[in-house]
């Protein structure tokens, strides 16, 4: 099979990717009971030719007890996406995530201002 006939556009690109993250979106944090994308924790996801997925995330602090947990949920998700065969989760620490990444909706719900 040539890489011609396995290639996405751009477009498609951006559909697997929107389709990421709202898989994403069911992943939730279980200390704050809110989902790893609101909470602002999803730095990047990149979506290659022929199924590979890589996403950078971080966490809420350096020490956090629950990093297995929460990477298992994200490549469990990620296993929804049909065109996806393999993932990668690459923890990061910079920038350092604060309460300023985190969606309205992730504020409300935690009663930050």
């Amino acid at each position: 099979m040539s890489n011609e006939s396995t290639a996405w556009t751009e477009e498609e690109l951006e559909d697997i990717k929107n389709r990421i993250m709202q898989a994403l979106e069911l992943v939730i944090d279980p200390e704050l009971g809110i989902d790893i994308v609101n909470l602002g924790l999803v730095y990047e996801v990149n979506v290659f030719n022929g199924g590979y997925c890589e996403i950078k995330i971080t966490l809420t602090t350096m020490g956090c007890p629950l990093a297995d947990v929460i990477t298992e949920d994200i490549l469990n998700a990620v296993k929804t996406v049909p065109e996806i065969t393999e993932t990668d989760v690459k923890l990061v620490w910079y920038p350092a995530w604060d309460t300023s990444r985190m969606s309205r909706y992730a504020r409300i719900a935690l009663g930050i201002r």
